[in-house]
């Protein structure tokens, strides 16, 4: 079955060892979801970020409007508008909004294992 979720309808969601974002859950724990995955958008604000800190699940950033430097496996890149990166499960990373414009940003993290 097709699940629709407006973005009106979206919850904010607090993330662990984060600062100056905002997050809402756009897809993911609730009936009909998806289930290996969950879908959220963040906005984080100039000096946001997160970690550093690794975790069991792979997670795809696709920024959206703004910039986020990536500190991960020994690199630092800066991502633009539609530019992504998979953090593999277990890597540590950290990222942080280094520029003075809102960084908004697509996350989509696997579902742990039950």
């Amino acid at each position: 079955m097709l699940h629709v979720k407006r973005y009106a309808d979206a919850k904010p969601y607090e993330a662990a060892n984060h600062w100056d974002v905002k997050g809402l859950r756009l897809q993911g724990f609730e009936p009909g979801a998806p289930e290996k995955f969950w879908v959220g958008l963040s906005h984080f604000l100039p000096g946001g970020g997160a970690g550093p800190d690794s975790g069991p699940v792979e997670k795809v950033y696709v920024v959206l409007s703004g910039h986020m430097t990536v500190w991960a496996d020994g690199q630092e890149v800066v991502l633009g508008p539609m530019d992504s990166c998979t953090i593999p499960p277990g890597m540590e990373r950290k990222i942080t909004n280094v520029g003075n414009d809102i960084c908004t940003m697509l996350v989509i993290v696997q579902t742990p294992v039950k």
